[in-house]
């Protein structure tokens, strides 16, 4: 009677416990999530408690079940916090395919880092990061984390599908805000609106995805909150530590940094005879603006330092006079500084960075921005002023900052303006090649090309930030090419409005040319050979979207062999769409070959229906530049 009065007691603790447990095996995924994904997200939770104007908990539990290799990188686990985000518990689980639980984190398996760049002298960013290591698939792991907000001036965004090839089951968004406290939203792709449940002194609002299959990203894709369920969130009055403001347009955005940053423009005496003594004999505002520019390429360096509200709040100019050195607010306020002290008006303007960061919610006042540069505006045009470059010349602002929106900033508060954009006439490269090829296949060759503008943005932070060695490593291997040796290189750099690089690269190529019995098979298109495509034009779903406006320019020159005369000759080709066009010619000439290549892109969006034009016109390109020239021997040599 004891033994089985022991075996039913323990076995309704295996029930109780196995019912605690979540429980998440792999064959309960319906059919259609499995489709094209490598994680399927179980369950994904973020809730949001605003407790007033300053301060805010947001709790997070998502559960991932890894199906293959290509979603081992979201088993990570990684949290950011500073100064002004405190971290909380943080637990995880993995699970094995059949959903039981094999592991738990235990605390000494947080690792915790400082999340500081090179570039940061000083900051209080960490991030806590943890792994499973697990690699037996398909598996599952679930965390748990929250964060504590001191200061609201940013809210998370919710975006469940967060890449491709990401499958989800169930993911929620609640956020709970003080009644009569304004919550302030943009959503894409949720045709629902957020559900309102009022409570006694709270209201919730609550968003929800459900059995969402995978998606592939097509290339030329718009910005991947278009085409994805996406929610994003802003406050709109708010306090910062001891700074209170409110950000529901970009009028009082701007007027809160204004009144952060405010009184930090003082220069020391000494500076503001600096200024005059370079200045007050010349003659026009864009020839002072360049003057006090050059100064402050000379005289500072770019270095992080972010401590709290540090990260939005200025360090002041004489600090940046007396030590040389400053952040992008800091080296941007200090040169604010410099032009006021010469009489010249200028605005320093708030932007979202990056190379591929265009994408911007211009009617969504918010904190989009992780970047500051200075406007000039002069009478005929504005300059534009990159202050963490030592090596930019005066008005030009790279593809880091071109073509988007910023939020100019004076005392009247935030006015959205848009920094220049580069035309395909200004983003130019120009190669000329001159070459010999013996009948062995061997090329020798000396490639001259000229970049301009953003085509020289990538070349010029490698020769200002690499060594001579490292420079050399990436000349060895910049052309895509199968194998090739570098005998000589130089580069050349001009600094006008619009920056040149020249370079010359001496090389030799083994095997360029395919030699078969009597004949010779040479690629005219020897270093600027296309490879892009379009794929699945039939069933493209979005909009086809081009931000990068170039062109490129080639012309070849090759002796060839003795004793060879042309078999087959590829036919030159001239072919556009909207948007773009290409040309390519070629003939031979007293035992040469003369060819030129030629194309064109302008910046724009294409709807969906025109991707099987834009795959076709690709296609030839792709045809055009892998064609070859057949050579063969002459029979009586």
């Amino acid at each position: 009677m004891k033994t089985a009065s022991l075996v039913i007691l323990l076995s309704f603790f295996y029930i109780v416990n196995v019912v605690a447990q979540e429980y998440y095996p792999v064959n309960t995924i319906a059919a259609h999530l499995l489709k094209d994904a490598s994680v399927v997200v179980r369950l994904q939770e973020k809730n949001i408690q605003i407790k007033d104007e300053g301060s805010a908990l947001v709790k997070v539990k998502y559960v991932y079940t890894i199906l293959n290799a290509g979603g081992d990188d979201y088993a990570n686990f990684a949290q950011s916090y500073d100064k002004l985000m405190k971290p909380g518990n943080i637990d995880g689980t993995l699970y094995n395919a059949e959903g039981i639980r094999i592991k738990t984190l235990k605390k000494n398996e947080l690792k915790d880092y400082s999340n500081t760049s090179e570039a940061t002298l000083a900051d209080d960013d960490r991030v806590k990061v943890h792994n499973f290591n697990h690699r037996i698939y398909p598996y599952t792991i679930s965390y748990e984390s929250t964060i504590e907000m001191d200061g609201l001036f940013y809210l998370p965004s919710w975006i469940p599908v967060f890449d491709e090839k990401i499958a989800i089951e169930k993911s929620l968004l609640k956020v709970e805000i003080p009644i009569g406290y304004k919550l302030r939203y943009k959503s894409f792709n949720i045709a629902a609106a957020p559900g309102i449940t009022r409570l006694k002194n709270t209201e919730v609002y609550s968003w929800k995805l459900e059995a969402f299959p995978a998606l592939i990203q097509e290339s030329y894709s718009p910005a991947w909150y278009e085409i994805t369920p996406s929610v994003f969130l802003a406050p709109s009055d708010f306090r910062m530590q001891k700074f209170d403001g409110s950000m529901n347009t970009w009028a009082e955005f701007g007027a809160f940094y204004y009144k952060l940053n405010s009184n930090r423009d003082i220069l020391p005496d000494q500076i503001k005879r600096m200024v005059h003594q370079l200045t007050d004999h010349v003659k026009t505002p864009g020839e002072k603006v360049d003057v006090l520019y050059k100064y402050l390429q000379k005289n500072t360096r770019y270095i992080s330092i972010q401590f709290g509200i540090g990260g939005w709040q200025t360090l002041d100019a004489a600090f940046v006079s007396a030590n040389g050195y400053g952040d992008c607010k800091a080296l941007t306020n200090y040169m604010y500084a410099l032009l006021k002290e010469a009489g010249i008006k200028s605005f320093c303007a708030l932007v979202k960075a990056g190379r591929s960061s265009h994408s911007f919610l211009n009617d969504f006042a918010s904190n989009q921005f992780n970047h500051i540069i200075l406007c000039v505006p002069l009478q005929k045009d504005s300059v534009w002023l990159e202050c963490t470059s030592q090596s930019l010349p005066t008005g030009y602002l790279s593809s880091f900052t071109s073509n988007r929106p910023v939020l100019l900033i004076d005392e009247n508060g935030g006015l959205l303006g848009k920094t220049p954009s580069y035309t395909s006439g200004d983003n130019l490269q120009v190669r000329h090649i001159t070459a010999g090829l013996d009948a062995d296949g061997l090329l020798i060759a000396t490639a001259t090309t000229t970049y301009r503008a953003e085509q020289q943005d990538e070349l010029h932070g490698i020769l200002s930030a690499y060594s001579k060695e490292k420079i050399a490593e990436h000349v060895k291997t910049k052309f895509d090419l199968p194998t090739y040796e570098v005998q000589q290189f130089t580069h050349l750099e001009t600094y006008n409005k619009l920056p040149i690089i020249t370079e010359q690269v001496n090389f030799t190529a083994k095997n360029f040319a395919s030699v078969s019995g009597k004949r010779l098979f040479i690629s005219p298109n020897v270093l600027s050979v296309s490879n892009s495509r379009i794929r699945n034009a039939e069933t493209r779903k979005y909009d086809i979207d081009l931000n990068f406006a170039f062109t490129d320019y080639d012309t070849v020159q090759i002796n060839i062999p003795d004793g060879y005369s042309p078999e087959s000759i590829p036919p030159n080709v001239s072919i556009e769409m909207p948007l773009a066009w290409y040309q390519s010619s070629l003939k031979i000439e007293s035992g040469k070959i003369f060819y030129t290549r030629h194309y064109q892109q302008r910046a724009g969006r294409l709807p969906a229906v025109t991707a099987q034009t834009m795959a076709t016109f690709f296609e030839k390109i792709y045809k055009a530049d892998h064609a070859k020239i057949v050579f063969v021997k002459e029979a009586n040599l």
